[in-house]
């Protein structure tokens, strides 16, 4: 004997639907499934609706995805204490840990342009910190940007794959080691300076080169004018 329907009273009731709760589920899949699979039809069926009653939250999987990378970096701040510049780093490189740890995002995150209040007072803290060091505010605003920038292309290179972004049958470690090969076997007739400086150009750890990067960028900053632009806008 088949047993009988559960009436509407008797089903619990679905949590009501919101931003938050739609960015809540979308984390999980990405933690679970990867960013590829965090559609809006499989955050959908996570919080047993139709995709269409999440566009009155969100309004396409770009937006979505920009949604859970602010998520994402709410707790990230700056270091109380320190050298300025120590501290652009350590932030820049928290920032750029959390890109790392969800690999896909890092790769949206260069088209996303996030906006979220918690994306907006990351590029606050680095616009502020670059000032504190005496960096020109006109400067210091396009510094934060390309700052960023870095952070982020550092962290979509050094993150793993998945097979939606690139042929499944790439192997990124193998591609490492082709490359690898390809410098320690350059011609020094056809590529003189790759193959006298082949340790230069490979050395460094990411957490390395990142830093220096970093460093590299700010010190650009700081001594890069943009009064150029405003004499080709005159």
């Amino acid at each position: 004997m088949s047993t009988p329907n559960r009436s509407r009273r008797e089903r619990p009731a679905k949590p009501a639907l919101s931003r938050e709760g739609i960015i809540a589920a979308t984390i999980e899949i990405v933690r679970a499934e990867g960013l590829e699979k965090a559609t809006m039809r499989r955050v959908a069926k996570a919080l047993d609706t139709g995709p269409s009653a999440l566009y009155v939250y969100v309004a396409n999987t770009a937006e979505l995805h920009g949604g859970v990378l602010d998520e994402l970096v709410r707790t990230l701040d700056v270091a109380p204490d320190g050298d300025w510049q120590d501290r652009l780093v350590t932030l820049l490189g928290d920032y750029a840990d959390v890109l790392f740890a969800f690999p896909g995002l890092a790769r949206s995150a260069l088209v996303l342009r996030p906006s979220g209040p918690n994306s907006l007072r990351i590029f606050d803290r680095v616009l502020g910190l670059l000032i504190d060091g005496g960096v020109d505010p006109a400067r210091a605003a396009w510094g934060a940007d390309l700052l960023l920038q870095n952070a982020t292309a550092a962290a979509a290179e050094h993150s793993t794959p998945s097979p939606s972004d690139i042929d499944a049958s790439v192997d990124d470690e193998a591609a490492w080691e082709g490359l690898v090969r390809a410098v320690r076997t350059a011609d020094p007739k056809e590529l003189p300076s790759i193959a006298a400086h082949a340790d230069a150009i490979l050395g460094g750890t990411p957490a390395e080169r990142m830093t220096w990067s970093i460093r590299a960028l700010i010190a650009g900053i700081a001594a890069t004018p943009t009064s150029f632009m405003h004499h080709e806008l005159s």
